[in-house]
């Protein structure tokens, strides 16, 4: 559907692509942002997605740019001033960057031919990743007259796909579903004693790249231990390693040096590896938007692979009480706002903008907190727009020099091992006399031909002596306040709408049980029905699919077995024994035949496995 899309955008109409995982959807707003007039604007919510896209871009020598959180007021300017004066073909951002003043400020001057909404569930609050700042990308609408919106996704259910086109204000509307069916993928799902066991027998039985999720950063440490044992190279990502340790966990794994990653939900995003074999799921996600996103990053090659869910009873209880801890009651919801901003020592009517080191097991112990009520009310106070948290941030080191030209000539007078980095300094980068800018140890150790650990020693002797401010950089968890903190019992929530997504979660909850514990439906017919696509045939090749086939029986095979059954209980026989007798079938076909002559009252069998004959 790429060229359809591509030229409904040309055309000038507003687009809705639904794409699923792996399904090209950067091409279809990439290619008209290059062929139409002036810069493509791109909304994306994750720091990862935007800068993995604009290396991709830049590698292909199109200018593009990227404004994050990680950047200094100073040099977002300076960017929207290469951006006004049309030096990128592409400028991408997240939706809270929109309503920041320097951005209003530049808009005017933005020659944007394309507005492009990336994640476009997020708009929607019935969505399973709702956030407010999306609600608000409409107003920029009144600011772009007769500009085209394209927003695209991999997964909205039907409620939200006509949700994503209000909440945009679309006109001249144009809706594209892919089919959500991924063909080469196998679906299956176990209910097992041992989930290890089930876990070393899929990574046994398949070979190949594989990634397997949990729900903790302790198992994924285990985990990777526990293959490495069993000679099954392995490694563990999450988002409390820091920034660097990620990178190279991640290189190594796209690059095969490594067979396994074991990662927690942090790891995958813009991640485009073809070759996975196994995507194995440890632990249920809590739906199927996040199942299916996850699972299809298996096979994006075409060829065969597997999407494996193992699963215990208990995992199923515990997804059933969810919805009541994931939507804490609004009275708690107060207390730990009231917490957290005495853990951060932020006053009433102060803190909008700005970002506080967050440890969470340490506010957890000081506060006797439970640990998942805390997180949980976090997402609910970032849904209701008052702060983000995020526990994989990276944020450069920043430097602007305090002291005077005169007062430098002096120091590096005094302390002659400083010179070549404080000139580095100035010459690399612009502003830094009167802005504070980002700065990166590593180029500067590079360019004084230094060790990083020399570079930041001398910026801690600089800071010291008063010539410059510098904060190191941060990749550590972070809350970033979007409003000035509020006093706890006038904490703004809006209860009706809040109560409404908890019963939209109860639904998608449910929906994630149903899908664990079909036996008889097509798994992948399950999941495309589920987001609106209801043209799909069964896959023949899920569990369920597989099963049904064994279960197939010839009239000729049903007779020979059927007499073979009857022969053989002339003598005590045990059903272990009998499938032993009759290995050549499967044992779907003989339980089958066992089923129908007992419904004939013709045999029966015993509580300790024993077949009787009922006619003699």
């Amino acid at each position: 559907m790429q060229e359809d899309i591509i030229q409904s955008v040309l055309d000038g109409n507003d687009t809705l692509a639904l794409l699923p995982t792996g399904g090209g959807k950067s091409i279809c707003f990439q290619v008209p942002g290059l062929m139409i007039e002036g810069l493509c604007l791109v909304i994306s919510p994750l720091i990862a997605l935007m800068q993995d896209q604009v290396d991709g871009l830049l590698q292909k020598d199109i200018p593009a740019v990227a404004l994050h959180s990680g950047l200094s007021f100073f040099e977002v300017r300076k960017i929207l001033q290469h951006a006004t004066h049309g030096d990128y073909k592409f400028l991408y951002l997240s939706p809270e960057r929109l309503e920041t003043q320097v951005f209003k400020e530049y808009l005017p001057a933005l020659n944007i031919g394309l507005l492009v909404v990336d994640e476009a569930h997020c708009v929607s609050q019935w969505g399973y990743d709702f956030r407010p700042p999306y609600l608000r990308i409409a107003n920029l609408r009144d600011e772009l007259p007769g500009i085209p919106v394209m927003a695209v996704t991999a997964s909205a259910t039907p409620v939200v796909q006509e949700d994503i086109v209000k909440k945009l204000n679309f006109s001249n509307t144009k809706i594209f579903r892919q089919s959500f069916e991924r063909p080469n993928i196998s679906y299956s799902a176990f209910l097992v004693d041992s989930k290890v066991n089930k876990f070393f027998e899929v990574l046994q039985n398949v070979s190949g790249s594989s990634i397997v999720y949990c729900s903790s950063r302790k198992q994924t440490k285990e985990l990777a231990y526990l293959l490495n044992l069993k000679n099954i190279s392995a490694d563990y990502y999450h988002a409390g390693l820091t920034q660097e340790i990620r990178t190279v966990k991640q290189q190594a794994w796209i690059n095969s040096q490594v067979r396994v990653m074991v990662c927690t939900n942090a790891f995958g995003m813009g991640i485009d590896k073809p070759d996975v074999r196994t995507v194995v799921h440890f632990d249920t996600p809590d739906c199927l938007e996040n199942y299916y996103q996850e699972a299809g990053r298996a096979g994006r090659d075409g060829k065969k692979s597997y999407a494996v869910l193992i699963y215990q009873k208990e995992n199923l209880d515990n997804l059933k009480v969810l919805p009541d801890k994931r939507f804490p009651a609004i009275p708690e919801i107060k207390r730990i706002y009231q917490s957290l901003s005495d853990y951060l020592q932020i006053p009433v009517g102060i803190g909008e903008g700005e970002y506080f080191d967050f440890d969470l097991l340490e506010f957890v112990k000081n506060f006797k907190l439970e640990s998942l009520l805390v997180i949980n009310t976090l997402k609910v106070l970032e849904q209701e727009g008052h702060i983000t948290f995020s526990e994989s941030i990276f944020l450069p080191s920043q430097i602007n020099f305090t002291a005077g030209k005169e007062a430098l000539n002096q120091f590096e007078i005094s302390h002659p091992q400083t010179e070549v980095l404080i000139k580095c300094l100035l010459r690399t980068y612009e502003g830094i006399i009167d802005n504070r800018v980002s700065v990166y140890e590593k180029q500067l150790a590079r360019l004084c031909r230094i060790t990083i650990e020399e570079v930041k020693e001398q910026l801690l002797q600089l800071q010291s002596f008063g010539m410059i401010e510098y904060l190191p950089q941060k990749d550590t968890p972070q809350i970033h306040f979007l409003l000035n903190r509020a006093s706890a019992q006038y904490l703004q929530i809006d209860q009706d709408s809040y109560l409404l997504r908890k019963k939209q979660f109860e639904e998608r909850v449910q929906n994630m049980i149903c899908y664990v514990t079909l036996t008889n439906e097509c798994r992948s017919k399950y999941i495309a029905n589920y987001f609106g696509d209801a043209e799909t045939k069964d896959c023949g090749k899920c569990d369920n699919c597989l099963a049904k086939k064994r279960k197939i029986i010839s009239a000729e095979e049903f007779s020979m077995i059927e007499t073979k059954i009857l022969q053989s209980i002339s003598t005590r026989i045990t059903v272990d024994q009998l499938l032993v007798l009759l290995k050549r079938y499967s044992k779907e076909k003989v339980w089958a035949v066992l089923d129908h002559l007992q419904s004939e009252q013709i045999i029966l069998i015993t509580e300790q496995g024993i077949i009787e004959n009922q006619r003699t």
